[in-house]
């Protein structure tokens, strides 16, 4: 009998999950992949068949919580699994704090220390763990995986962790963790395969999506990146601020009469890409738009990019390779085109062609940095780690 192992990533009002056949070797195939969507209102399931993208159904359902979620996911999972062994379920959660450099199988225990990051991260940690507890209910016999989006960065020297501020408050917690991990992970893993030696030098990888931030590397280990203590600091984002004036939400509060949900919805739900262009926090709309706002939420989101290669070129002492990826990353040609040409001066030196063509290599032959786009796949790096602990 086959062996299955389900990866799931619950959001706020979402839950994307996966299915994973494990081949001897081993190695991953994925077989399923899904979401449920608007979990609460009108919800809705859509499941694909995972090597060829065919749609497999996509009908309403009345799930008002993820619980309910998880219980329609595994009932429409449970006829598809006859000659298999589910042998353990692996989560996304977002943030692991100091304790957590791997991944773990989750208890009770570890639950309640995942929770007490839920101030730090009210953007995910609580719907990753909400989808851990629905499924622990579902199916309490089936061990579950907590992969964590910080883990890859606790090699960051202490210098790249620390903010200044007292040392009692790093003791207690309050440093640069650093976000995107399992995607960081993935593509470190196959880098050598792309860049050959050049995988073991300075490298800096842009995983720009609705989430984004760049990650600086040497002998593919993250040694900088622009995420800090939460998932709001670093680049302008869909609807995220990005890195601020530390004094503006006390400005808000003080001055302006906002509480603290009025600003963390501000600079989580209405800044960003959304809050520049007063219309729309996705990429493709606004390289679509041609009104002045879309114009400037683009060049914006290009500068900030550019500038932050900039700064992690230093971090580095130098810069061989640059590395795109996730959803702008990777398909977003225009954007890709408008950074490098802000990096002429560190020698990078694009080919448009193979731009438009989405690489994988996009820079010239002579040019003395790489750049790359090189597809992400959390998904892998998850069905990875949790097998190798469910099989331990």
């Amino acid at each position: 009998m086959d062996n299955a192992i389900l990866i799931i990533n619950a959001g706020s009002s979402s839950l994307k999950f996966a299915l994973y056949r494990v081949e001897p070797g081993p190695s991953f195939e994925p077989w399923y992949r899904g979401i449920i969507e608007e979990i609460g209102g009108a919800s809705r399931m859509r499941v694909s068949l995972a090597p060829t993208a065919e749609e497999l159904l996509d009908q309403p359902l009345a799930a008002r919580d993820h619980d309910e979620a998880i219980w329609e996911m595994l009932a429409w999972l449970a006829p598809r699994l006859d000659g298999l062994d589910l042998i353990a379920a692996g989560h996304r959660v977002v943030h692991g704090g100091a304790e957590h450099a791997a991944p773990v199988r989750v208890d009770e225990t570890v639950l309640t220390k995942l929770e007490r990051l839920i101030p730090i991260d009210p953007l995910h940690q609580p719907h990753n763990l909400a989808g851990i507890r629905a499924l622990l209910q579902a199916r309490p016999g089936l061990p579950q995986v907590a992969c964590f989006d910080t883990a890859f960065h606790r090699t960051l020297p202490e210098l790249a962790q620390r903010f200044a501020l007292p040392r009692e408050l790093h003791d207690a917690g309050v440093r640069r963790y650093g976000f995107h991990g399992l995607s960081y992970e993935y593509i470190a893993s196959v880098l050598p395969d792309y860049l050959g030696d050049r995988a073991e030098g300075r490298v800096i990888v842009a995983h720009l999506g609705n989430g984004a931030s760049l990650c600086a590397m040497q002998n593919r280990r993250s040694v900088e990146t622009t995420m800090s203590f939460t998932p709001l600091d670093g680049l302008p984002m869909g609807t995220r601020c990005g890195a601020i004036d530390p004094a503006i939400p006390l400005y808000l509060m003080r001055e302006q009469g906002l509480d603290l949900a009025a600003v963390s919805e501000l600079l989580h739900q209405r800044s960003g890409l959304l809050g520049l262009s007063g219309t729309s926090s996705d990429m493709r709309q606004l390289l679509e738009g041609d009104t002045p706002a879309a114009r400037l939420a683009v060049a914006h989101f290009v500068y900030q990019v550019a500038k932050a290669v900039g700064a992690l070129a230093v971090a580095l002492d130098g810069l061989d390779a640059l590395v795109f990826t996730a959803g702008i990353g990777e398909h977003a040609a225009p954007v890709r085109a408008a950074i490098c040409a802000r990096l002429g001066w560190l020698g990078l030196t694009l080919d448009p062609v193979a731009n438009a063509a989405h690489g994988p290599c996009i820079s010239q032959p002579d040019s003395p940095i790489g750049a790359w786009v090189i597809p992400t796949d959390e998904e892998l790096v998850i069905a990875r780690q949790t097998y190798a602990l469910a099989a331990a």
